[in-house]
């Protein structure tokens, strides 16, 4: 499976983005997906997930600190995964990963670890 990231940039502080992470190689509907990010100088961090229930039904998971501002949602038509991100603030300045997680791990969805495959990272930087 390989994974790339996009839609990173330059934004002001209150602005938006739109992330998106499309997935070759063997995708399945019924992989969860995650997002990530990494500030410079801090530890990866958990930002949402969407995971698979059965049939067409998924939910999501965010971080605390981006709940009621970040939306992960995929298109499985397309194998893509996106996260819109509103009301950007200076500290979510960091480089975004997109991770896929075929089952295979334990563990938590906010773990990094539970995914298997991973993305190149796109950078987000906001401006204040």
């Amino acid at each position: 499976v390989q994974l790339q990231a996009s839609g990173g940039g330059l934004v002001q502080a209150g602005g938006s983005l739109r992330l998106s992470c499309a997935a070759s190689g063997g995708t399945s509907s019924s992989y969860n997906m995650g997002w990530f990010r990494q500030a410079p100088g801090k530890e990866r961090e958990f930002v949402a997930a969407i995971r698979w229930s059965g049939g067409s039904v998924y939910y999501t998971f965010y971080g605390d600190s981006e709940k009621g501002r970040f939306t992960i949602s995929r298109d499985n038509t397309k194998n893509t995964v996106y996260l819109q991100m509103n009301s950007l603030k200076p500290e979510d300045t960091a480089v975004y990963y997109c991770a896929a997680d075929t089952g295979y791990a334990s563990g938590s969805y906010s773990m990094g670890e539970k995914y298997d495959y991973w993305g190149q990272g796109t950078l987000v930087t906001v401006s204040s």
